[in-house]
């Protein structure tokens, strides 16, 4: 058996499973809007563009270099 065909009949059973299920699809969906408004809501409130307000344009490696100098002297 070629590593190939292997590939070939791994992707033919997952592409048979996903084509054939009914309940599944759903739960799918539910899966994919729930992961989708998870991390629009952390790069809401968590991860801010901290960078971009603090550094002036074009220094943000300099920006970025200092705080690390900053950081590990302390």
């Amino acid at each position: 058996m070629t590593q190939s065909n292997f590939l070939c009949r791994v992707a033919r059973f997952y592409i048979d499973g996903f084509r054939n299920m009914t309940v599944g699809r759903t739960l799918w969906a539910v899966i994919i809007v729930k992961v989708i408004i998870i991390f629009a809501v952390l790069k809401l409130f968590f991860f801010q563009d901290f960078i971009g307000q603090n550094a002036s344009k074009g220094q943000e490696a300099d920006f970025v270099s200092a705080e690390l100098e900053e950081r590990t002297a302390e």
